[in-house]
């Protein structure tokens, strides 16, 4: 017979409660070293969130073209190629109406140079229109003889044109310009290193997803990029859209550079309600030439394509994407706007439909 050898003590119920003890403070701490290195690895990057988040949208909002021109015989199989070509496109499409926007300003800057040279020596008349109001003519007219009419060039308001004030405002402008060049050079990259990822990059992220907060947070994934996407898409249109209405509108009226300013215009309204400033502007701008029926109407017909634009059609365009209701894509836009600042455009509405997704699954 085999010889067994004798039995150990039993094993005692402290020791091996211990096991399991012992692995929850490992899985502990292991979660809180990586949440520390997670915070850690964004504090670093901190500067860089915003232009991966800027990128992240533009992605997000051409993913689906991005996979329709990937199928096509030219870019099969070449991805480096594909996301050099959309990188480039979306690089002219900003660059060159800037381009033109700023050779356009430095031409006008020009001749507002040689007009406030002129009005230091002579004043500014005072237009015609004025003496045409139903009230406060006379007022209007004593305050701009004694203050705009005469020369210029020893008054109070142009002194203050050369002081320090002017020169601080100056700098800063400069450094927020070059600070946005570097903002959008830094995009660019991270855009063409997402396009050049793929599919690739779409399936880690749903994997992770769905790894992390099973197939219910892989599905809020995808309802927040349909989001992001919506909203682009709403702004896009809504702002040519309004782009193209408000530029007739300022060659009906005689506005100058009408194209360039209805693109101007187009920029602006793809901003919920920033676009009454151009045609405010223009507005001012007929009102100062003594066009006072051209101005009213420029300034009502604007403010009724704004306001349809803004209240109506933009709802209706991401809320039929997203399926949210028109008030929480308007708390959205309005409210991650406050928020965020302009990134928060695209953020809020997908954080409404985070919540809408919530509510409808605790409600099921």
């Amino acid at each position: 017979m085999i010889s067994r050898p004798p039995a150990g003590p039993p094993a005692s119920p402290e020791s091996s409660s211990a096991v399991p003890e012992c692995l929850k403070k490992q899985k502990a701490a292991s979660l809180a070293l990586y949440i520390g290195l997670v915070l850690l690895a964004l504090w670093v990057v901190r500067d860089f969130i915003v232009v991966v988040a800027w990128a992240g949208v533009v992605a997000i909002a051409l993913w689906p073209l991005l996979h329709k021109i990937a199928g096509s015989r030219w870019f099969k199989g070449r991805t480096t190629l594909l996301a050099a070509v959309l990188t480039l496109v979306i690089a002219l499409l900003v660059v060159l109406p800037v381009g033109l926007g700023i050779a356009q300003a430095l031409h006008e800057a020009l001749e507002l140079r040689d007009w406030f040279r002129g009005v230091q020596e002579t004043g500014i008349a005072m237009p015609g229109f004025i003496e045409r109001l139903p009230f406060g003519v006379q007022q209007i007219s004593a305050w701009w003889q004694a203050n705009l009419a005469q020369p210029l060039r020893d008054s109070a308001a142009m002194k203050g044109l050369h002081s320090n004030t002017v020169m601080t405002l100056g700098r800063h402008f400069g450094a927020r310009a070059a600070h946005a060049a570097m903002v959008f050079a830094f995009m660019l990259v991270t855009l063409f290193v997402i396009f050049q990822a793929g599919p690739r990059l779409s399936g880690s992220l749903m994997k992770a997803a769905r790894r992390g907060f099973g197939d219910s947070g892989a599905d809020l994934v995808q309802h927040m990029a349909t989001a992001v996407r919506g909203t682009v898409a709403g702004l896009v249109v809504v702002g040519l859209g309004e782009g193209a209405l408000l530029g007739i509108a300022y060659f009906a009226t005689g506005v100058p550079h009408a194209a360039l300013l209805g693109f101007v215009t187009a920029i602006a309204a793809m901003l919920p309600f920033c676009a009454p400033i151009t045609f405010g502007l223009a507005a001012l701008w007929l009102l100062a030439q003594g066009s006072v029926a051209a101005a009213i109407g420029l300034a009502v017909f604007g403010s009724v394509v704004v306001f349809v634009a803004e209240h109506f059609v933009r709802p209706v365009l991401i809320g039929n994407s997203t399926r949210l209701p028109f008030l929480l894509v308007l708390f959205g836009i309005l409210g991650g706007a406050e928020t965020f600042g302009l990134l928060g455009i695209f953020i809020g509405p997908a954080l409404m439909t985070v919540l809408m997704v919530l509510w409808t699954d605790l409600m099921q």
